[in-house]
């Protein structure tokens, strides 16, 4: 069963219930660790605090031989925007 989370639904499906906060469980994190967990609408394989409390989220590039890259939220959401158009 897909999971998708509470800023993917405001954005693309507000009647949807999400199933986890993106926000909620970086606050639960310690600087410097990871939570594997996914969220199938933005495609996030995992959130991360950085050394500066910064909120990252774990990204698959397929055309990238499938490696994962940590990117911080604010710039993952704002391509996202605009690579789907849905501001």
């Amino acid at each position: 069963m897909a999971d998708f989370s509470k800023q993917w639904c405001e954005i693309n499906d507000p009647e949807c219930p999400h199933d986890f906060d993106i926000m909620e469980e970086h606050s639960k994190l310690e600087t410097g660790y990871s939570i594997g967990i996914i969220c199938e609408g933005f495609g996030i394989l995992g959130i991360a605090k950085g050394h500066s409390n910064e909120v990252l989220v774990a990204v698959d590039y397929p055309e990238d031989d499938g490696y994962v890259h940590w990117i911080e939220y604010d710039k993952f959401i704002e391509d996202y925007l605009k690579r789907f158009n849905t501001e």
